[in-house]
């Protein structure tokens, strides 16, 4: 009998150190699983009421059992609480308050027993497992990994990773690419998420850091850091284009990632499907790297406009259809690479519309300053486009125009700032028509005009202010890049409120806190009458 426990606690351990080693994990948190399938069931057999705990050694495999009872004057527990009488019988010397242990003798696993016990085991170690799992991926977004397609469900790959399991979905799979069960796919881990059901390793082959691995890997010098990568924009299994930048001048950043009769592209290209890619020279100057993130079209300048953050390009018109790209797609794959909206014009294009803008703005100018249409045009083509530029330029700057004087610079600069009030006034009571009260124009940087278009979207009070986000105020338009004059239907792109008025989400901020201090203030005198109230009950 004796050999036969002693070869049930061997097993015991070798049973422990085996899985410990399959599932690489622990082997600590392998024994305390069993430790708990032990406990559980001694509850069955004893009662779930006490407090039994079991302890098994890991390295001979001796089990031992026992229930902790607390030593009280007054049993009310029976289960966990023992009076001192019946303390002594189990420990010599015992104290009311002492927590002394009760050795139960060996329990035999049933069949029902024994398979709970393995449920319990199995679940604790699949818990480590995916734990283990999570803690292996969880630094490795990012990375390149590679895998074996493993089963595609529903168009989504599932690829075996070895200790774990990843997933392609169907929207991070390169178009058109065809892979079965036992290819072998690289791809770059996107994301891991603890779940429920295990963490959920999502990879990704279409997206933009995953080219930008792939060259890490054939081109020594982004790895060593000497060439980097700046920015990367994908068409998926079409066309790429990276921006990248030497940070030693004797090596040219585009050469290097070429290689030599282009080796080291044409091994990132075959990876990722024929995917041509564009390689370009990364530039901090934004127009700089316009011009070249639309290559291979010739550019003729570039007008760049921070308040609306888009950048206008102009090119010769043989050269529109190259710029523009098949399907949009050069100057949608530019765009996304600078960051910038970007509108393409031809020469005639942007002559047109210089001409308009020459016309609309000496229009403005005759009206609101009651001038003739030659000294509009004056104003116009020395550079002034709005009424406030006439209103608070230095003087010497409108007196050094050719055919003026301080006399007439003066008249300008009054009749000027007489349309901004005749203006402002409107603005007043188109304002107060709409129903905005007065207090709202106490608020930092709110012009009347700006209060006529918040009122125009139903920001009336205090509290209609007080209730919006930053990026509900004040967040700049933005629009997909297209071509000036384009037939084609477009949505009208969204932003703030006051997104046309170029305010940044500090000013939007201020705003937005400042309309909000009046309920702080409401609730001082609430605080301060709740005060008065408890000194008058105390006394």
């Amino acid at each position: 009998m004796a050999t036969a426990i002693s070869a049930n606690k061997a097993e015991l351990i070798a049973i422990a150190d085996s899985v410990a080693k399959e599932k690489l994990i622990d082997k600590a948190i392998v024994i305390e699983a069993m430790e708990d399938a032990i406990q559980r069931a001694a509850k069955n057999r004893y009662g779930v009421e006490n407090d039994i705990r079991a302890k098994l050694d890991p390295v001979s495999g001796d089990l031992r059992l026992w229930r902790v009872v607390e030593v009280v004057e007054q049993v009310d527990d029976y289960f966990k609480q023992v009076d001192l009488k019946g303390a002594e019988k189990l420990q010599k010397g015992a104290k009311v308050g002492d927590f002394i242990v009760d050795p139960l003798p060996p329990i035999e696993f049933g069949r029902i027993q024994a398979q709970a016990s393995k449920q319990i085991i199995f679940q604790k170690v699949r818990d480590a497992e995916r734990e283990r799992q999570f803690d292996e991926f969880k630094d490795r977004v990012n990375e390149i990994i590679t895998g074996v397609v493993k089963r595609v469900e529903f168009g989504h790959v599932v690829v075996d990773l070895g200790r774990a399991e990843g997933v392609i979905r169907r929207d991070q799979q390169i178009p058109r690419e065809v892979v079965r069960v036992g290819d072998r796919v690289r791809s770059v881990v996107l994301n891991v998420r603890r779940e429920n059901r295990g963490p959920q390793i999502f990879l990704s082959r279409a997206h933009p850091e995953f080219m930008k691995k792939l060259f890490a890997q054939e081109v020594p010098e982004i790895y060593d850091g000497i060439i980097e990568i700046k920015a990367a924009a994908r068409d998926p299994g079409s066309r790429a284009k990276i921006g990248v930048i030497s940070h030693d001048g004797s090596i040219d950043p585009v050469g290097a990632c070429v290689g030599m009769k282009g080796s080291r592209v044409q091994a990132v290209v075959q990876e990722m499907q024929g995917e041509k890619i564009d390689i370009i020279p990364w530039s901090p100057d934004t127009a700089t790297f316009v011009v070249n993130a639309l290559q291979p079209a010739n550019v003729s300048r570039v007008v760049i406009d921070e308040e609306e953050d888009r950048i206008e390009v102009v090119v010769p018109d043989d050269q529109l259809s190259l710029a523009i790209g098949r399907r949009g797609q050069n100057v949608r794959l530019a765009s996304q690479l600078t960051g910038k909206a970007i509108d393409i014009l031809t020469e005639a294009d942007a002559s047109e519309k210089r001409q308009k803008e020459f016309v609309e703005r000496s229009e403005m100018f005759q009206n609101e300053l009651d001038v003739d249409e030659t000294l509009a045009q004056l104003l116009v083509a020395e550079g002034f486009g709005a009424l406030e530029e006439v209103a608070y330029v230095e003087i010497e700057e409108l007196a050094t125009i050719e055919g003026f004087d301080e006399d007439l610079a003066q008249e300008l600069q009054n009749r000027a700032q007489e349309a901004l009030e005749r203006r402002e006034e409107a603005n007043r009571e188109a304002r107060r028509a709409l129903g905005v009260e007065d207090d709202l124009t106490t608020m930092p940087y709110l012009t009347e005009a700006m209060l006529v278009t918040l009122g125009k979207a139903g920001i009336k009070t205090l509290d209609d202010l007080a209730d919006l986000a930053t990026d509900e105020l004040v967040e700049k338009k933005r629009a997909e890049p297209r071509r000036r004059g384009e037939d084609a239907p477009r949505k009208e792109p969204k932003g703030g409120i006051l997104a046309e008025y170029g305010l940044s989400d500090e000013q939007g901020n201020e705003i937005i806190m400042a309309a909000r201090a009046h309920w702080f203030a409401d609730e001082e005198p609430a605080e301060a009458g709740e005060e008065d109230a408890i000194a008058d009950s105390e006394q």
